[in-house]
């Protein structure tokens, strides 16, 4: 099973399309390892250097609608071949969405309310997440606070991510 706890990133903007996750000019690569240079290279974000700010970080928390624009399991790929199995959102594109837990990744929806609370008071200091599966719960944690959040996640999906993806999932079962 990939790792689902880490440092986390916090990129504060809603809209973040697959373009912008892996640009279209890197699609012709390969293998799923060529596109780890290029992840995030075209996000535009007010203090956001992608050569810098990725490093060390495995989980991703941003606004609504990350991973719109075309439908392509790049994006994904892209975020697994970096370590980042798990974004944290308030909302997904459908397809990115399901490529996620296709590929045995975490797309998680957490509330507006929630997601306000968690940028307010981690955004912009270094920011630990723990996943614990059996109470379906994160841990946030800074020098300063700590913050339980729960989360849900259908039987079906939990069992991708268990599984590892879907082909690993099928493998299993049929």
């Amino acid at each position: 099973m990939k790792q689902f706890s880490g440092q986390v990133l916090f990129l504060d903007r809603s809209d973040i399309n697959t373009d912008e996750i892996i640009p279209a000019r890197y699609l012709t690569e390969n293998t799923r390892e060529a596109l780890q240079p290029f992840l995030l290279e075209d996000l535009t974000l007010e203090g956001f250097n992608p050569a810098t700010d990725l490093h060390g970080k495995s989980v991703i928390i941003t606004r609504t609608n990350f991973g719109c624009g075309s439908s392509r399991e790049h994006a994904p790929w892209a975020l697994e071949t970096n370590g980042i199995h798990l974004v944290i959102a308030e909302s997904f594109a459908r397809i990115f969405k399901q490529n996620m837990f296709n590929c045995g990744m975490m797309a998680i929806e957490l509330p507006e309310e929630t997601l306000n609370e968690i940028f307010s008071t981690y955004a912009g200091t270094k920011t630990h997440l723990i996943t614990e599966f059996d109470k379906k719960r994160f841990i946030l944690k800074n020098e300063n606070r700590t913050h339980t959040r729960s989360f849900s996640l259908s039987g079906f999906n939990l069992a991708l991510v268990m599984a590892g993806g879907w082909v690993e999932y099928a493998d299993m079962h049929y």
